[in-house]
């Protein structure tokens, strides 16, 4: 079955999973590909518990980098982004957005029911008391937490190897109950997120991958191929003629 034939509802319940791929479009570096980040850099030495606890400064030092590219002018939504963002205006609260991306990007092409389900890069976290807080500076290891005061305690609010990914029961509950499941510019290799399209389709959901390449996983019913900032507009474009209109 293709998009093309469904009936969807007035305001279907559709999930829509992104990875990098739709980051990419907008000029930030993948972690993945070849070329990405953890190509140039051992995900031990970065981005676990342990690397933050035997070398926090190095630690500290490699998402600052990843917050300067973020913060650089010359990065900014892409239509796949704004496709989206103008989806969940269209079909309400019954679509929600999961994203294993750490930027902003998302939030600033005007999407609101988002979960970032490895945490956010503009964000800080204390280790000591727990709380967060937006940050949009560096992080050093000689800053002090606002609230318990204790020192170099302050982490990036982002979900590392070896730690559980956000939202997770929500997330199951929503895959569970959508009619549309949607995976866009993702690897389909980290879980829990790369099991989300077979629990999707087991549940009854028409299932989409936005990809340049499709990734052979055989849950998805159909692909559209491109990039995310081409390919996106045209399924949400294909998903509006589907819906019934008000009178």
């Amino acid at each position: 079955m293709k998009l093309r034939d469904l009936r969807l509802p007035l305001e279907p319940k559709i999930v829509v999973l992104t990875g990098a791929g739709i980051s990419r479009d907008s000029g930030l570096a993948t972690f993945r590909d070849a070329g990405g980040i953890w190509s140039q850099v051992r995900i031990e030495d970065v981005a676990t518990p342990e690397a933050f606890h035997r070398d926090p400064d190095r630690v500290q030092a490699f998402y600052n980098a990843r917050r300067a590219q973020l913060k650089d002018p010359s990065v900014a939504p892409n239509p796949g982004h704004l496709a989206l963002a103008q989806l969940e205006g269209l079909c309400g609260s019954g679509l929600l957005l999961v994203t294993q991306n750490i930027d902003d990007l998302h939030e600033r092409a005007g999407s609101k029911n988002l979960r970032h389900i490895h945490g956010e890069l503009l964000k800080r976290a204390c280790t000591a008391c727990g709380t967060k807080e937006q940050w949009e500076d560096d992080l050093l290891t000689s800053d002090s937490c606002l609230v318990c005061a204790t020192m170099g305690s302050l982490r990036p609010d982002v979900v590392w190897f070896g730690e559980m990914p956000y939202f997770m029961d929500e997330i199951a509950q929503a895959v569970a109950d959508c009619e549309l499941f949607i995976a866009i510019g993702t690897s389909g290799t980290v879980y829990p997120a790369a099991g989300f399209v077979a629990e999707a389709r087991n549940a009854g959901a028409h299932c989409i991958e936005v990809n340049p390449e499709p990734s052979g996983n055989p849950h998805f019913h159909e692909i559209y191929e491109g990039p995310a900032s081409e390919a996106l507009p045209r399924l949400v474009d294909d998903i509006l003629r589907q819906r019934p209109y008000r009178n």
